[in-house]
C-alpha cells in the first residue's frame, strides 16, 4: 500500500424525505442553476418538490435542461453561459451521473476564463468551481461523491474524463425511493457500471492493500446480491438503498486510494460511447469479461482466483480453474441474470471501422493499468467482444 490522501468533503443526506435539505443551499447564495435531463423528474414529481423547497428558501432558480446520457460539451457551454450571464452562485444537479457530471464541469467552467472543453482535456486547469449539489435519481456512477466527470464532444468522437478536488459535491441527497422508477435496462446498466468501478480498483498487482481489497469484495457481493432483486422488485427499498450506497463507495476513493492502478476497461468503453453513443454500463458489461479473459495468465490467475473464492464462493486449491470459473460467472451474471447484451453486435456495433483509432486512444488513456495493454491488445479485446 503506497502513500495516499483520502478526502471526501461531501455531506450525504441519505434516506426518504432527505430532499428537504435543499433548503440548506440558501447559505451559499441566492441564485441556483438547476441541471436535469429529459424531464423524468417532472413526471415523477421530484422537480416540483425540489423547486418548491428552493423557492421557499428564497432561492432564484435558473434551469439547464436536456442534459444527455453521455453529456455533451455543447450543453456544458450553455450552462457556463447561463452562470456568467446571471451571476449564478451554485449548481444543483437532479438526476444520474451524467447530469451531475455536466453540472460539475459547468461549475468549474463558470470559474474559468476560457472554453470549458479545456477543463476536460486538461484537468490541471481546474482551479475552482461554484458549489456543487446533487439529488441522485440513478445509482451507477458515484458522481454524487467523487471528483470525476466525463464529457463528450460527439463532433470529434471524443469522450474524456476529468477530475479535481473542487468537483466533489458539497452536498448530495440520496433517497432510494427516487430510483424506484428507474427502468430495468438502466438498473442493469447502473449495476454494471458500479461493478466496473470496483473491478478497476480491485484488480492490481499490489498485495499490500488488504483492507481495500476486502471492502471491494463486500461491495461486489452487495451489487451481485441486490442487482437482480432491484430488477425483479423495482420498489424494494433495501435493494435500491444498498445499490445506491455501494455505488457511492465504489469510486469515492475508499477502495482505490493506496492501491488502484490506472483504469483500462473504462477508457476502452469511453471510445465505444464516443464513436457509437451506446449506453455506458452496457458497454462495460460487454467488455469486462472479454478483458478478463484477455489478461488472464499465470501471473494474474491468483487475483482472479481470489475474486472467485471471496466474491462468488468458489472452492478449489488450483488457481487456474477457479479463475476461469470466476470470469465465466461474471459473464453469466451480466447476460443471464441482469439480461444485458453479451456482444457489441447486440448494441449495433457490427463493423471494425474505428477499432484501430479507438484502441490507440484507449491505450494512451490506460497506461499503468493492472496488465499493460497495447493498441493491438485492445483491438483483440474489441474483436473478442463482437
Amino acid at each position: 500500500m503506497y502513500n495516499f490522501t483520502f478526502h471526501v468533503p461531501t455531506t450525504i443526506h441519505f434516506g426518504k424525505g432527505e430532499i428537504s435539505h435543499l433548503a440548506d443551499l440558501a447559505a451559499y447564495g441566492k441564485k441556483v442553476l438547476l441541471c436535469y435531463g429529459g424531464g423524468s423528474i417532472k413526471r415523477n414529481g421530484i422537480y416540483d418538490q425540489a423547486t418548491k423547497i428552493l423557492s421557499d428558501a428564497g432561492l432564484e432558480i435558473f434551469e439547464l435542461s436536456g442534459v444527455e446520457p453521455n453529456p455533451r460539451i455543447q450543453t456544458v457551454r450553455r450552462g457556463v453561459d447561463l452562470c456568467r450571464k446571471e451571476s449564478i452562485d451554485m449548481v444543483l444537479a437532479i438526476g444520474g451521473g451524467s447530469t451531475i457530471d455536466c453540472a460539475k464541469v459547468v461549475a468549474a467552467g463558470a470559474k474559468y476564463d476560457g472554453d470549458a472543453w479545456d477543463l476536460v482535456i486538461h484537468p490541471e486547469l481546474i482551479k475552482a468551481a461554484l458549489p456543487i449539489f446533487s439529488v441522485l435519481t440513478l445509482a451507477a456512477t458515484g458522481s454524487e461523491m467523487d471528483a470525476f466527470a466525463v464529457i463528450s464532444d460527439m463532433t470529434k468522437n471524443e469522450k474524456w474524463g476529468t477530475a479535481a478536488e473542487c468537483l466533489k459535491p458539497t452536498m448530495s441527497v440520496l433517497d432510494p425511493t427516487y430510483t424506484f422508477s428507474v427502468p430495468a435496462r438502466q438498473t442493469a446498466a447502473g449495476t454494471a457500471d458500479m461493478m466496473s468501478h470496483t473491478f478497476e480498483n480491485y484488480f492490481s498487482m499490489d498485495d499490500g492493500a488488504y483492507v481495500q481489497k476486502r471492502m471491494a469484495e463486500a461491495l461486489l457481493k452487495t451489487m451481485i446480491h441486490y442487482g437482480p432483486i432491484a430488477l425483479e422488485k423495482p420498489d424494494d427499498y433495501d435493494a435500491r438503498a444498498n445499490l445506491m450506497w455501494a455505488a457511492s463507495h465504489a469510486i469515492n476513493g475508499l477502495v482505490g486510494e493506496g492501491c488502484a492502478p490506472a483504469w483500462c476497461v473504462h477508457p476502452m468503453e469511453h471510445e465505444l460511447s464516443a464513436f457509437y453513443d451506446i449506453t455506458h454500463g452496457e458497454g462495460l458489461a460487454i467488455l469486462t469479461p472479454a478483458w478478463m479473459e484477455h489478461v488472464l495468465s499465470e501471473k494474474t490467475e491468483k487475483q482472479f482466483a481470489t475474486y472467485g473464492r471471496n466474491v462468488w464462493g468458489l472452492t478449489g486449491t488450483d488457481d487456474a480453474p477457479v479463475a476461469r470459473e470466476a470470469i465465466a460467472r461474471t459473464r453469466q451474471f451480466f447476460t443471464e441474470t441482469m439480461h444485458m447484451p453479451a456482444t457489441l453486435h447486440e448494441v449495433g456495433i457490427t463493423d471494425e471501422e474505428h477499432f484501430d483509432v479507438m484502441a490507440q486512444k484507449a491505450a494512451d488513456g490506460s497506461k499503468g493499468s493492472f496488465v499493460p495493454l497495447t493498441k493491438e491488445d485492445i483491438v483483440e479485446i474489441y474483436r473478442a467482444a463482437k
